[in-house]
C-alpha cells in the first residue's frame, strides 16, 4: 500500500546525500537554497510508491529503473542539468531539418532548370536527361551508403553526405556554365552523395528510440522530407528573381554546411556515447529495444538479407511506393493538362498542398502505429495494418479517378492518394528496423535501389503506355492493380520477427 512521504523542509536531493535517487527526480520547477536544489512542491503532492521507489507528481513518473511517460522532463542528474526537451528529441529534429534540405536541394534544379534552358538554348529532350542525371548516382549510392551506415555509423555517413552534395549543389550552376558534360556529372555526383541519407536516418531512429517511439521518430523525419518540396518550390523562384541563376544554389548549399557544424558537435551514433543524454533517458531507450543494434565489422551479408521472403517484402513493397510516388509526382501536371486543359504546373495547390498534407499524414500516421502498439497490439500487425492503408488507399482512389468528371475532384482525389501513400512510412520503413537491425542499413539500400528502378520505369513506361493505349485511365488500373497484388504480398510474408 502507497503511504504518504513527508519530507523535511530544506531536502536536498543529491547524487551524494542520495545516490540512488536523485538522478531519477524529474519535476519541473527547481528552486536553490543554501544546501542545493529544493523542487518547489509542497511535500503532501509527494507521494513514496513500492520498494523500487517510485514517485509521483502530478501524473509524471520517474522510477529506479528510467522515466517513462513524458516526452518533456527536466531536473538534475549527478550534479549535471538535463533539459526539459529529450536529447532523442533534438536529434529527430536534426535529422528531419536535413531530409527537409535533402528534398529541397533535389527539387531546385527542377525549378531552375527553366532559366538555365534558356541561357544554354537546351532542347526539351536534354531536358529529360538532366533531370534524370540525378538518379543515376543515387540508384549506386543507396546500397553502398547503406552498408558504409552499418559498419561507421550514421553519424559520419550522413555528414560526409550532406558536405558532398552540399559541394555538388554550389557547384551546379558552374557546371552548367562550363559543358553540358561537366553538368551531368555534377547532377550523378550529387545523386551518389544523396543517396546515404535515407539509410542514415533509418539506422540513427533505431538506435536513438525504443520500439514503441520509432514510428513517430520517422515520421517526423519523412514530414521534413515532404516539407523540403514545399520550401524548394517556394524559396527558389524568390531566390532566382533577386539573386540570380546562383542564388538559390548558393542558399541551399549554404544551410548545409551550417546544419553539419550543429550535427557534428552534438550528435552521435549511439545514445551511450552521448555526452548530452541522461542516464534516465539512456535506459528508457535501451529498455525499448527488441534486438541489439550494435555496428557490424563484418561486410552486411547481402546474400543472406535476399535469401529470406520477408526482405522481399520489404523491397517489393518500396518499389511499388516509389512506382505509384513518380507517376503521380511526374505525370499527374500532364494528365490533368490532357484530361481537364488545366496547367497544374502554375497552380498554386500543385505546388503546396499534396506534399503539406503528405507530411501531416504521414506524421499522424507514425504517431497512430506507437499509441496502437503501447496500446498492446502485435508489432507486425501494426506494420501490416499500416502499409495495407499506404497502398489500398491510393489504389482505391486511382480508380476513381478514372470516374472523375471535374478538375476540383480530380484534385482532391490526388491529393488523398499521396497522403494515403504516406502510411507506408509506418509500415515498410519501420519494418527494415524490425527484422534486420544490424544491417538496417543495406536493407533500407538495397529496398531503395529497387524503388529507384521501379521510379524510372514508372516515369518512362507512362508515357509509351499511354501513347499506346491513347488514355492515362488504362495505366491508372494497371498501377492500382500493382498496389493491390503487392499489399497481398506484403501481408503473407512481412513479419517483425528478427531474421538476421
Amino acid at each position: 500500500m502507497a503511504t504518504l512521504y513527508t519530507a523535511p523542509p530544506l531536502l536536498r536531493f543529491s547524487s551524494r546525500r542520495s545516490p540512488s535517487l536523485a538522478p531519477h527526480l524529474s519535476f519541473g520547477n527547481w528552486g536553490k537554497s543554501e544546501l542545493g536544489f529544493v523542487p518547489r512542491i509542497s511535500p503532501a503532492k509527494l507521494q513514496w510508491k513500492g520498494r523500487e521507489g517510485e514517485w509521483r507528481k502530478w501524473g509524471v513518473r520517474c522510477t529506479a529503473e528510467g522515466i517513462d511517460g513524458g516526452m518533456f522532463v527536466r531536473g538534475r542528474e549527478e550534479g549535471i542539468a538535463f533539459s526539459i526537451i529529450p536529447e532523442r528529441l533534438k536529434v529527430v529534429s536534426l535529422v528531419a531539418c536535413v531530409m527537409c534540405l535533402c528534398n529541397a536541394d533535389r527539387v531546385v534544379m527542377s525549378v531552375a532548370i527553366v532559366p538555365l534552358a534558356a541561357k544554354h538554348g537546351w532542347s526539351s529532350s536534354f531536358l529529360g536527361i538532366v533531370q534524370s542525371s540525378f538518379l543515376w548516382g543515387y540508384i549506386f549510392s543507396s546500397v553502398i551508403g547503406g552498408a558504409l551506415v552499418d559498419k561507421y555509423g550514421g553519424k559520419r555517413v550522413l555528414a560526409w553526405g550532406v558536405f558532398l552534395w552540399s559541394l555538388a549543389t554550389l557547384l551546379t550552376p558552374l557546371a552548367a556554365n562550363h559543358s553540358t558534360m561537366s553538368l551531368l556529372a555534377i547532377r550523378a555526383f550529387f545523386g551518389l552523395a544523396e543517396g546515404v541519407a535515407f539509410p542514415s536516418m533509418s539506422t540513427l531512429i533505431s538506435r536513438w528510440f525504443p520500439t514503441n517511439e520509432r514510428a513517430s521518430a520517422l515520421g517526423m523525419s519523412m514530414a521534413g522530407f515532404h516539407l523540403g518540396n514545399v520550401v524548394g518550390l517556394l524559396l527558389t523562384p524568390i531566390m532566382l528573381s533577386t539573386i540570380g541563376i546562383s542564388g538559390p544554389f548558393i542558399l541551399f548549399s549554404s544551410l548545409g554546411l551550417l546544419w553539419m557544424m550543429t550535427w557534428a558537435y552534438r550528435v552521435t551514433d549511439d545514445p551511450a556515447e552521448s555526452n548530452f543524454i541522461s542516464r534516465a533517458e539512456q535506459r528508457l531507450i535501451q529498455a525499448g529495444k527488441t534486438a541489439s543494434q550494435k555496428k557490424s565489422n563484418k561486410f552486411p551479408p547481402v546474400h543472406l538479407l535476399l535469401s529470406k521472403l520477408p526482405s522481399w517484402a520489404i523491397i517489393f513493397a518500396n518499389a511499388m511506393n516509389n512506382w505509384g510516388y513518380f507517376v503521380l509526382l511526374s505525370w499527374m501536371p500532364v494528365y490533368f493538362k490532357s484530361v481537364y486543359n488545366v496547367n497544374l504546373k502554375h497552380a498554386a495547390w500543385f505546388s503546396a498542398v499534396p506534399w503539406a498534407t503528405m507530411a501531416m499524414s504521414g506524421y499522424l500516421a507514425g504517431v497512430a502505429s506507437d499509441f496502437l502498439i503501447k496500446g498492446g497490439y502485435p508489432t507486425i500487425f501494426v506494420r501490416k495494418f499500416m502499409q495495407t492503408i499506404g497502398f489500398l488507399g491510393p489504389a482505391v482512389t486511382l480508380l476513381c479517378l478514372n470516374y472523375a468528371n471535374t478538375p476540383t475532384i480530380a484534385a482532391t482525389l490526388l491529393t488523398i492518394a499521396l497522403s494515403l501513400s504516406s502510411f507506408s512510412q509506418a509500415g515498410y520503413m519501420l519494418n527494415i528496423q524490425d527484422i534486420a537491425p544490424q544491417y538496417a542499413g543495406t536493407l533500407h539500400g538495397i529496398s531503395n535501389s529497387a524503388g529507384t528502378v521501379a521510379a524510372i520505369i514508372s516515369t518512362i513506361g507512362t508515357g509509351y503506355f499511354v501513347q499506346w493505349l491513347g488514355s492515362f485511365q488504362a495505366f491508372l488500373t494497371v498501377t492500382a492493380g500493382l498496389y493491390i497484388v503487392t499489399t497481398i504480398f506484403w501481408n503473407l510474408f512481412a513479419t517483425s520477427d528478427q531474421v538476421l
